[in-house]
């Protein structure tokens, strides 16, 4: 690891917006190292190759950054966990989310849809808490200031169609295939909606949501990983999205959690999730999905990536095509042995 650069502190640093392509850099190197693993049912393995990646190539990148959806706890976790300063230690000063791979079950299975992902915003900015679930609501921008998800899930297909232009029987939602998502599934269908039923991928699904001019799925709703909930916040408030949530305590040692950290289950927007005007959203896809191809190996060493780039303040998004040398970028980037800091 590269020692770590001066270190100023200077919280008025604007966040530069040429850490967007830095940030792709980041993805693009999880996503190459997680996929030597797809569908060889190696969860494990896929999980901490993106990690040793992810990890290698932050520590580059040009700002303070301190961790705040990672990999867990340190004690668990000696790489990216909650707390964890990354970067070269200069200005500016931010918040970092980070998942280097939404799902791994889907990349070791080789099922569609996984991404390795990272998010900045400023400093002390991003929601952090110990429960590990959430219920969202996700929309595109054209639905954001309909929704309300202490409403029936009738009315707000009503309204989310009424302000896309369309009957609600031409909605798709997209639910997580989990039993605890029965009466949610029976609802929307009586409205008359068209339900996209995934087996993992929160972050994926949420942002195929937030875009869904280009996806054509319109709402995310359900419970997932707080986490991913975050990390999902930020892609939708680059993009201009409508998104409300609320934590979902499994269990009475969960809401004892939830209550040390003086939290409830009242109603989280946009802002609570994910302040501030400068957020910067970046995904790689790691296996095909509805937004991004997957990772794909081409021969003679070449392997090409695809990962969209978001920035809030402008409202920009960038969607870009790679090809990695990767013998290339071996021999001059010995940082990079799994494929990060490309």
């Amino acid at each position: 690891m590269p020692p770590r650069a001066r270190q100023r502190r200077d919280i008025g640093t604007p966040i530069d917006r040429n850490l967007a392509l830095e940030l792709v850099r980041v993805t693009e190197g999880a996503a190459i190292a997680a996929s030597r693993f797809m569908g060889r049912d190696l969860l494990d393995d896929a999980e901490q190759a993106a990690v040793d990646a992810m990890r290698r190539s932050l520590s580059y990148v040009d700002m303070d950054g301190v961790v705040v959806i990672g990999e867990g706890e340190k004690d668990d976790n000696p790489m990216l966990y909650s707390g964890e300063t990354v970067g070269n230690g200069n200005p500016p000063m931010v918040d970092v989310a980070v998942d280097p791979i939404d799902s791994a079950r889907l990349v070791a299975g080789g099922l569609p849809g996984a991404l390795s992902t990272v998010a900045l915003a400023e400093r002390g900015s991003l929601f952090h808490t110990h429960c590990y679930y959430m219920e969202k609501l996700i929309v595109g921008p054209r639905a954001r200031k309909v929704i309300d998800i202490t409403d029936t899930v009738a009315a707000n297909l009503k309204r989310v169609a009424r302000a896309e232009g369309r009957d609600v029987e031409d909605l798709t939602v997209v639910v997580l295939n989990r039993p605890r998502h029965q009466r949610l599934l029976r609802e929307i269908r009586a409205a008359g909606a068209r339900v996209k039923l995934i087996p993992d991928g929160d972050i994926s699904a949420g942002l195929w949501a937030a875009m869904e001019q280009r996806t054509g799925i319109d709402v995310l709703w359900g419970i997932g990983g707080a986490p991913e909930g975050v990390l999902a916040a930020c892609a939708v408030k680059a993009v201009g999205g409508g998104m409300q949530a609320r934590l979902a305590p499994r269990d009475e040692g969960e809401r004892a959690v939830m209550r040390a950290e003086g939290k409830d289950t009242a109603v989280l927007t946009l802002d609570d999730l994910c302040g501030g005007e400068n957020v910067f959203f970046a995904a790689t896809g790691v296996t095909e999905g509805q937004l991004l191809q997957g990772v794909r190996i081409a021969g003679r060493g070449l392997v090409s990536t695809n990962s969209v780039v978001m920035r809030s303040y402008s409202g920009t998004v960038r969607y870009i095509e790679a090809t990695h040398d990767i013998a290339r970028l071996q021999a001059r980037a010995p940082i990079a042995p799994a494929g990060g800091g490309l």
